[in-house]
């Protein structure tokens, strides 16, 4: 049966997405590098690729576009075109309109306004002028129009249609594998793509060539399948190309029989290798993992009951299943799992555009690529990041003269990190700018009573607490960048209800430190689980550092206040009864749980400490007007449920 491409649009557009980001990525290099051949063949290859994939869905019209990209890729490759800013920008705004029509791309949707500008400016850098290996292209009335041009396939002899299997390793040696193959069957006049291009292939080809021979379809198809790795082969022996319209799929479902016979040659085909990799939409990774919650949920409560019944074949047998359940939760977690890169690398380009902007250099570093975070996580934290970046272009990176004459590079420094601390990652956006200015954030904030009329100086904490307020700016001007008051603000909402903080290091005319402190993943944690009165509260045990028994010699008083003297060092002291406004009067035994954040410690006084549970997370809407000291509910093995401590909130003031 033939099936619609359009069922493949979703998978067309995650792959298209990562041939962008490997345009986007090495014209940085090629702009950095100027003569980098090696960015500009892959630039080259991405932007060919990117052409097949919308041509094999029917998606023409992006696919001419992209071919007027490759057309003038292929005169600097040649050196008939120079490498000049203008020629950056018109391939920068042609990648914008590339990634702009992925959206809402069909086989029906024409050009887009941004395809229009982008391929004026790419005539504009080439002079009008195109390489006379491709069709070229003109402009008519904001429309793309083919030029009538000799196609290199047209002609005497036979044309081969050939399409590797999609796990096919090597794909441009066995594209050249298969074209010797045909070679030895006779005189291969002309190929689409190039040779060239075929050998430098990266990712699985469809391609054509026109052979002059005298061998029957059967042999030059059994020819160029012991290649190997084919999926299709085409003979046409017409003598004339054939233009299809539309791409369609063959599939053949199991206990069917194919449209066509099977050739000569299948039985010699080579075994088809296992597939390695598969592709899951992300909603079914997120059934799994709430249905995994609940069986951990599941997993406490019968745990319980059996403990209570006294059976030690039952114990066995519910020791067994935890320990499968725990090895399945981890697996699944694993499986949700992904390396930063896949939204880190989508941060040159944006650095690179803002920089631009405001007139600024910048030297961008990306370091801890290959850290891990949960996917649902991933996608949360890069709005966030942006934030934090253009902060830094706009407010900490000064202009190459300002540097210049504070004896700095004029190049500024701009580092985006990432690095594992325990069970948290910690990613950090550090530039060498001037800093923040604390003077005029504490004369604003003052003005604005934030803080009060007598506090002479703020340190990072409390320099943090009046740029996160809603609406706090120091730029005297709003730009195209920042100066509303939303950013860190906006960065500070954002990773509190992810569950993670935010911290700043800031020295004057050194530069600004921003680090978010996230969980690895939301779903499922680790919690010490503590009781006050008669409610009981999750603490995840990423901010506990460790706990010990309340005694008069560990709490003392210091101008009227408890506090926690830990090892010669005094720490503050909460008493949870009182932060969670509950009253009666303290129990006998209590016992301290020493919490911290980044480099903070605090102690917090408990009634009872129970033990440690994994806990399902479930977020919810807090109330109006209720404390902000949740990040969000979890169900207890006995299906009663528990509020899990923000612990960051607990700084708050301290």
């Amino acid at each position: 049966m033939t099936i619609d491409p359009q069922r493949y649009a979703e998978l067309f557009r995650t792959e298209s997405r990562e041939q962008l980001s490997a345009i986007n990525r090495n014209l940085l290099l090629l702009e950095q590098g100027g003569d980098d051949q090696e960015a500009l063949g892959a630039v080259f290859r991405a932007v060919h690729t990117f052409k097949g994939m919308c041509a094999t869905m029917g998606y023409h019209a992006v696919a001419e576009f992209a071919h007027e990209c490759e057309s003038l890729l292929d005169r600097v490759r040649r050196g008939e075109q120079s490498h000049t800013p203008e020629l950056m920008d018109a391939l920068f705004a042609a990648a914008d309109a590339l990634e702009g029509s992925l959206e809402d791309v069909s086989d029906t949707s024409g050009t887009t306004p941004a395809m229009t500008q982008a391929l004026q400016r790419l005539h504009d850098v080439a002079g009008g002028s195109s390489t006379s290996e491709f069709r070229a292209m003109r402009l008519s009335g904001g429309a793309l129009v083919e030029v009538a041009d000799s196609d290199p396939l047209e002609g005497p002899g036979v044309i081969v249609r050939v399409r590797q299997r999609a796990d096919t390793m090597l794909p441009g040696v066995r594209a050249y594998l298969a074209v010797t193959k045909a070679r030895a069957l006779g005189e291969v006049a002309a190929m689409s793509p190039t040779e060239d291009l075929l050998r430098e292939a990266t990712t699985p080809q469809a391609f054509a060539l026109r052979l002059l021979t005298e061998a029957t379809p059967e042999a030059i198809e059994a020819a160029i399948r012991s290649a190997g790795d084919v999926e299709h082969v085409e003979v046409d022996a017409s003598g004339h190309t054939r233009r299809t319209t539309r791409a369609t799929i063959e599939v053949v479902a199991e206990g069917e029989e194919p449209s066509r016979a099977p050739s000569a040659s299948a039985a010699n085909a080579p075994a088809m290798r296992p597939t390695r990799h598969v592709r899951i939409d992300l909603s079914r990774l997120d059934t799994l993992m709430n249905l995994i919650g609940e069986l951990v949920i599941t997993r406490g409560r019968l745990l319980q009951l059996s403990a209570g019944i006294g059976d030690a074949a039952l114990d066995d047998a519910m020791q067994q299943a935890s320990r499968l359940i725990a090895d399945l939760q981890a697996e699944i977690i694993t499986s949700r799992m992904v390396p930063v890169w896949q939204v880190f690398d989508r941060f040159p380009r944006l650095v690179r555009d803002a920089a631009r902007q405001v007139g600024k250099d910048v030297n961008f570093v990306i370091e801890g690529k290959d850290i891990e975070l949960d996917r649902s996580l991933l996608d949360e934290i890069g709005e966030p990041l942006v934030h934090l970046l253009r902060n830094a272009i706009d407010h900490g990176i000064e202009t190459p003269e300002a540097r210049a004459a504070a004896g700095k590079p004029r190049a500024g420094r701009l580092v985006l990190s990432a690095a594992r601390d325990r069970s948290a990652v910690l990613i950090r956006v550090s530039d060498d700018g001037r800093g923040v200015d604390r003077a005029k954030v504490l004369a604003k904030a003052k003005a604005a009573g934030i803080v009060d009329a007598g506090v002479k100086a703020l340190d990072d904490e409390q320099l943090l607490r009046c740029i996160a307020q809603p609406g706090f700016s120091t730029a005297d001007a709003v730009s195209g960048l920042s100066g509303r008051g939303v950013g860190v603000d906006a960065v500070h909402t954002k990773v509190r209800v992810l569950g993670g903080h935010v911290e700043m290091k800031s020295v004057e005319g050194q530069g600004t430190t921003m680090t978010l402190r996230v969980p690895v993943t939301l779903a499922i944690v680790r919690a010490l689980l503590a009781r006050t009165g008669n409610e009981r509260y999750a603490l995840p045990l990423t901010h506990v550092r460790e706990t010990l028994e309340y005694a008069d010699g560990t709490v003392q008083q210091v101008r009227g206040k408890d506090v926690l003297v830990l090892r010669d060092e005094v720490l503050p002291l909460l008493d949870l009864r009182e932060v969670v406004r509950q009253g009666g009067e303290p129990e006998t035994g209590r016992e301290i749980v020493v919490i911290e954040r980044g480099e903070r410690r605090s102690g917090l006084v408990v009634d009872e400490l129970i033990g440690q549970q994994d806990i399902v997370v479930k977020q919810f809407d807090a109330p109006r007007d209720g404390l902000a000291l949740f990040s969000g509910a979890t169900i207890l093995a006995d299906g009663a449920p528990a509020l899990i401590v923000d612990v960051g909130s607990l700084f708050q003031g301290n």
